[in-house]
């Protein structure tokens, strides 16, 4: 053999420092299981969805064995299950979750191709979401997570560990991967975007998703990015490539987005005939099968033929025994389906402060301030401002809260006091706010992003479902605990963009805790409890109790904190029971003037304080119930409902609702000031009942 080609031969040997041997045994078994499902399990409908990862598993299991940090953490999609091999996740865990079992991703909660691998000794897998796209913000958050503990905690554990989100080329046009984009390469995150090319989204063709259909080469001029595209059926570029990828994203703690061009050998499910390609197509595609040109590269360089044919073996007999001990699981309890939406006692194997070893200080209900009155916005300042001071886990961010100090004040001072890294603003991205919170909340942090108005929400709206469900849809093996701040309500005037409440939305949202305070004194405390909580928080600042002086309290001090599904009685009498909650209360309580009645402040909406309103009810035997929000589907018919299906036999007169109309807030003052329960209305409705 001459030199030039001894060279060659040499430059095309597969690299000794990767595990060949274990890439072979996982890509068969990943190979085994896919066919079991296709083959037996779909049609004895033992799994219902199936997305084969044949074509895509080669580059991924290589992918997945540079994941060697202790806090190395990836997302992936409904195709991922070979990254999840190779990260250590068991076979028939894999196997028992895509038929629902008992055991595995989410005893049967969640469909078996949305993975999550809780890991406190090696990579982890993030719970990864149904929605196309959801899995980058997340995975944003978890990457500042880690500058954030290397950096700000100097915990050198984190130094070199990275984040990696894998995505389809559909999810390039998602809003989670252009917002993640611009969080990490802003940020100078260590985050890798690792995009699986396979031509299609379901039927849809890549040239669709980006420009000519390939991402790698429209983001080739964008700025602190290295972009790398390659083959992911070539085994020696495959690997050169993602090693290099992960190599770089360690040292350079800067992101990189590695485009890997795959065959989706099947259907995007297994219900899908692919009749929208055509066989010359069908065929290029098995043409460039990973499978047999990794044989073909290995053997007889690594591996000899009987050595491959016994790991073949190997193969088919670890997904026969997958398969056994999946089928030898039971189906979960029917009635321990509604366990684990919220925070039971049990903690979660990952996420959150108090799975770090955090422990909240003693705290009281009782009030322990002094007299000077302090309005809302600088009761919640002050305390967050304290939660800051003794737990260097709390950060804040948003739109506008750093130098500016947010749009309402809240946040003046606090990022001069406590830096940038602890106080920031963010991109105009409300998905990158909220997702990226949930990354940071699963790494151990407390996030407080602040919605800059409720309206502002609805781009995030995928996010807070996301955050909300991840207890129950992992079965408490993850928790996301945020604080999310959110202004809102009517102030001086209204307007369809900035005064919405629609608090009901968020209590129809599993998983999240939901505080509606109307003044200083209860803010700081639902707050407090909150930040040292274990539960996703909605905490809701209405807009004109900012600065009201009714909602002026002294500050109840430091240790001041309040359960949440707790009403507070602000009236007592016997004649009538008024619940209300926010700007409300004060208007309630000042329609009550003269008149014997129960006003109830409910204070949270999820929990609410059922007990506080029946037991009332059932004594002043008359109810009204008052709110902002829309009187079609607002919260105060579950109000209505409860106290007619639990004390109709006590009732004197119908329970009645006060509420806006089903109209967005309008501007002018004099339209909001008719479509607002005003102080005379309420009186009326309760003279009205009186005189039922």
């Amino acid at each position: 053999m001459g030199e030039a080609a001894l060279k060659q031969d040499r430059r095309n040997a597969p690299d000794e420092s990767i595990d060949w041997k274990r890439v072979v045994q996982l890509m068969l078994l990943s190979r085994e299981l896919d066919e079991m499902e296709e083959k037996r399990l779909v049609p004895e409908k033992k799994v219902l969805y199936q997305f084969s990862a044949r074509g895509h598993d080669m580059a991924q299991i290589l992918l997945g064995l540079n994941l060697t940090g202790r806090h190395d953490a990836a997302c992936g999609y409904y195709r991922s299950r070979p990254l999840l091999l190779s990260l250590g996740v068991d076979p028939a865990d894999a196997l028992g979750s895509a038929m629902a079992r008992t055991g595995g991703y989410s005893d049967g909660r969640d469909i078996g191709v949305v993975f999550n691998y809780p890991n406190p000794n090696g990579a982890s897998a993030l719970p990864m979401c149904g929605g196309v796209g959801s899995q980058y913000t997340p995975t944003a958050g978890w990457a500042q997570a880690i500058t954030y503990f290397s950096k700000q905690l100097k915990n050198k554990d984190y130094d070199r560990d990275i984040a990696v989100v894998l995505g389809g080329d559909g999810s390039v046009a998602s809003n989670g991967f252009w917002s993640a984009l611009t969080v990490a390469t802003t940020q100078g995150l260590p985050m890798l975007f690792y995009i699986e090319d396979n031509g299609f989204g379901i039927s849809v063709p890549s040239t669709l998703q980006t420009p000519e259909g390939n991402i790698a080469a429209n983001l080739a001029a964008w700025r602190n990015l290295t972009v790398l595209d390659g083959d992911g059926c070539d085994p020696e570029e495959a690997a050169r490539l993602t090693k290099g990828a992960v190599d770089l994203v360690r040292e350079e703690r800067m992101p990189v987005l590695l485009r890997m061009k795959v065959p989706r050998l099947e259907g995007h499910s297994f219900q899908d005939t692919q009749a929208y390609k055509s066989e010359e197509l069908v065929r290029s595609e098995w043409a460039r099968d990973p499978l047999p040109r990794l044989k073909d590269y290995l053997v007889p360089a690594v591996l000899g033929k009987e050595e491959w044919d016994q790991l073949a073996g190997a193969a088919k007999a670890a997904a026969e025994q997958a398969r056994v001990e999946a089928e030898s699981r039971p189906v979960a309890d029917p009635e321990t389906v509604t366990r684990n939406v919220f925070f039971e006692g049990e903690m979660q194997a990952m996420g959150g402060q108090h799975r770090a070893g955090y422990r909240p200080p003693e705290t009281t209900e009782t009030p322990q301030g002094d007299a000077q009155r302090i309005n809302m916005v600088t009761a919640i300042r002050r305390t967050l401002d304290h939660e800051m001071s003794i737990n260097e886990r709390v950060i804040l961010f948003g739109e506008d809260i750093g130098p500016k100090g947010g749009v309402h004040a809240v946040t003046l001072g606090l990022q001069e006091k406590y830096g940038t890294t602890r106080v920031f603003d963010t991109s105009l991205s409300e998905e990158g706010i909220v997702g990226r919170a949930v990354g940071m909340a699963l790494a151990g942090l407390v996030p407080v992003p602040e919605i800059q108005f409720r309206k502002y929400a609805e781009p995030a709206s995928e996010q807070i479902n996301d955050c909300g469900t991840v207890r129950w849809r992992t079965n408490n093996r993850f928790a996301a605990p945020i604080v999310l701040r959110m202004p809102g309500g009517f102030f001086k005037c209204g307007d369809p963009w900035h005064s919405q409440t629609n608090e009901v939305a968020f209590v129809h949202q599993p998983g999240w805790k939901v505080a509606v305070p109307s003044n200083a004194e209860d803010a700081v405390g639902l707050l407090r409890t909150s930040l040292r909580g274990n539960d996703p928080v909605i905490f809701f600042e209405h807009r004109a109790m900012l600065d009201h002086p009714w909602a002026r309290r002294p500050y109840p001090g430091d240790a001041f904190a309040l359960p949440f599904g707790k009403a507070k009685f602000t009236r007592e009498g016997s004649d009538i029971t008024v619940v209300t909650w926010g700007a409300m209360v004060h208007r309630c309580e000042d329609a009550a003037e003269g008149v014997s009645a129960d006003v109830i402040d409910l204070r949270t909406l999820m929990p609410w304080d059922r007990n506080a309103v029946l037991s009332s009810v059932r004594r002043t035997r008359r109810c009204l119930i008052v709110h902002e929000d829309l009187g079609t589907g607002g919260f105060g018919a579950e109000i209505a409902a409860a106290v007619a299906d639990e004390a109709f036999i006590d009732l004197d007169a119908p329970v009645s609702r006060l509420t806006m109309p089903d109209i967005p807030s309008p501007h002018s003052p004099a339209l909001l000031d008719w479509a607002v329960p005003s102080t005379e209305r309420i009186r009326r409705k309760i003279t009205d009942l009186l005189e039922y």
